[in-house]
């Protein structure tokens, strides 16, 4: 396995405590950025590093941060995104549970790299056990001067609170984040203006995932371009992956970027293969929002190049033939898997979650889950596959947030790869909606 930077030390006894947490080398970066570098400084490390944010979108963390307006005498926020709620994604609640202070450590050289004197972990509300041991580990940092005023005698202040959510999934989109954490209904806001502009309470903000943050220690403490050196070409350094599904060996993995996929499906130091000795059908990469695919695609891309565990190879192809890395949502489909009624599922969860504030988000979703419910209950015709493609691109670039794009994109995704299963449900009823029906392939249509 590769270098571990993240994790190195998540199985330590009593590495949630701040005393073994310190004998482990915690809070070095604290005292490294606030003693020895500027704000600007630490935020050229970053940049250097390559850093890209964690959460799904992979923008560049420190490009991102130096979008940050600051105007004389205003107040600065950084704001962690701990709303982990993608279908198939739960890295985040594991690094919170066992190495809180990696993220308090995060946090806080962070907060100085951007002048926030106040900064907030807004958590999932049904977390609430890794919110109390987050607000236990934020007390020892305040009792050991790492938080509250003056810390280590550098006049620099700044305060930590963690603030949970209601459980909308829609609350993982930065701007409705901000609304939920002024107390108002979490609803994406219009942009411009962007958060690094005005963001909570209308002042400069950064918004940045819990994984993302807490790589910040790691970077200040070996420098961006030794961190850069890990990877390949822009996906730099390592990445939480939440692999679940039908694995011999699911869990919580720490890979270097650019190990290829089948590598990690296969191999003993991953996942270890697919279950019960069954054949690899799909695989959704990124959480449940990014395009399915199936196994000829997910191996190796349509140029016969191998697939490889980085923002570039996983796109290779954009969604013709490719997908997206996202949040580290690896979910593997055995032979068994049912596309229609796995892609219904996925549009019952986006349905459930839209906010309801677009026209084309709020209606398009509902279409969606109703056209695949009939389909997968025997009721579908011809016709609905091409009314499920023409919803999905109606809602696709046409809403506020991102969710109306996570709602149709497995949508299409599933009917350019597997349309066939579908036309299968369509003129196989009786059988399609027999218990434990296994699509029988290909021939059955010819």
């Amino acid at each position: 396995m590769g270098r571990k930077l993240l994790t190195e030390h998540i199985n330590v006894e009593g590495i949630d405590t701040i005393e073994v947490y310190r004998k482990h080398g915690g809070y070095r970066s604290v005292e490294k950025a606030i003693k020895t570098m500027t704000p600007d400084e630490v935020v050229e490390e970053v940049k250097k590093s390559g850093l890209r944010g964690r959460g799904g979108a992979g923008f560049p963390t420190g490009l991102k941060w130096s979008f940050l307006a600051k105007p004389e005498g205003v107040p600065r926020y950084l704001v962690c995104n701990a709303d982990e709620s993608e279908p198939g994604t739960f890295k985040d609640r594991q690094l919170m549970s066992k190495l809180p202070h990696l993220l308090i450590e995060g946090m806080i050289t962070s907060s100085y790299a951007l002048g926030a004197n106040t900064s907030y972990i807004y958590i999932r509300g049904e977390l609430l056990y890794v919110l109390r041991i987050l607000e236990k580990a934020i007390a020892e940092a305040y009792a050991a001067g790492f938080l509250g005023k003056n810390i280590l005698g550098s006049g620099y202040d700044l305060d930590l609170y963690v603030h949970p959510g209601g459980g909308a999934y829609i609350c993982g989109e930065e701007t409705a984040l901000l609304e939920s954490l002024e107390g108002k209904r979490g609803n994406p806001r219009n942009k411009p203006p962007f958060p690094a502009v005005s963001g909570l309470y209308a002042r400069p903000t950064v918004v940045n995932n819990v994984e993302s943050i807490a790589a910040v220690p790691v970077i200040v403490n070996e420098g961006g371009d030794e961190y850069a050196k890990i990877g390949i070409g822009k996906s730099t350094g390592t990445k939480l992956i939440s692999a679940c599904g039908h694995l011999n060996k699911p869990g919580i993995y720490e890979i270097e970027m650019g190990v290829p996929v089948e590598e990690f499906i296969y191999s003993d130091e991953y996942c270890g293969g697919i279950w019960k000795g069954r054949e690899l059908k799909a695989v959704v990469a990124g959480g449940s929002s990014v395009p399915i695919l199936p196994k000829e695609l997910i191996l190796k891309t349509a140029a016969g190049e191998p697939r490889l565990m980085t923002y570039e190879s996983l796109s290779d192809g954009g969604f013709v033939t490719g997908t997206m890395l996202g949040s580290g949502g690896f979910i593997a489909m055995d032979e068994t898997t049912c596309i229609v009624r796995n892609t219904w599922n996925f549009s019952r969860f986006y349905h459930h979650e839209s906010c309801g504030q677009c026209s084309p988000c709020r209606e398009g979703t509902g279409w969606l889950e109703k056209i695949l419910h009939r389909i997968e209950y025997g009721h579908g015709t011809e016709r609905d596959i091409d009314v499920l493609a023409s919803v999905a691109k109606q809602i696709e670039g046409n809403t506020i947030c991102p969710l109306g794009e996570a709602a149709a994109w497995p949508v299409s995704a599933a009917i350019r790869h597997f349309r066939d299963e579908f036309e299968w449900h369509i003129r196989h009823p009786q059988e399609a909606t027999r218990p434990g029906a296994v699509f029988p392939g290909k021939a059955v249509l010819a």
